[in-house]
């Protein structure tokens, strides 16, 4: 199962998107390969809210958001930890966006509609870059 570490503990994931129907999608695609969906947030403040006391291994973030956006709410998480890893989801892929989320911190980005296996392959890359092995 690739979302379990070599000591069998489950690589955790915070799930942040306002349409309850992708953070639904999130969970499929990687609580069967062993992650473990921590919590989910449906706006950027709810994520910071929560990230404060989960602080999971990654975050899935879409960008448009009401309250508060995923490019706003994930500066506010690299505040409280730099080293925080977040896959950046969203339908709109422009440079000038992703220039924007990636001077913000994002570690990768994934466009919607995305496939399970896509989101489950960014999300190792990016933990593998931390230097963890899966």
């Amino acid at each position: 199962m690739k979302g379990v570490r070599p000591d069998g503990t489950p690589i955790t994931v915070m799930a942040v998107d306002d349409s309850p129907v992708t953070r639904k999608m999130i969970k499929k695609a990687l609580e069967p390969e062993g992650f473990l969906v921590v919590g989910e947030a449906g706006n950027g403040k709810e994520a910071v809210e929560l990230y404060l006391n989960l602080q999971p291994d990654i975050i899935t973030m879409d960008i448009t958001m009401p309250v508060m956006d995923g490019l706003e709410a994930a500066a506010a998480i690299k505040d409280i930890n730099p080293g925080q890893k977040i896959l950046m989801l969203s339908a709109m892929g422009d440079n000038d966006l992703l220039n924007e989320a990636r001077a913000r911190g994002i570690n990768d980005f994934c466009s919607k509609p995305f496939k399970p296996e896509q989101i489950i392959e960014k999300i190792l890359i990016i933990l593998q870059s931390r230097g963890e092995t899966y």
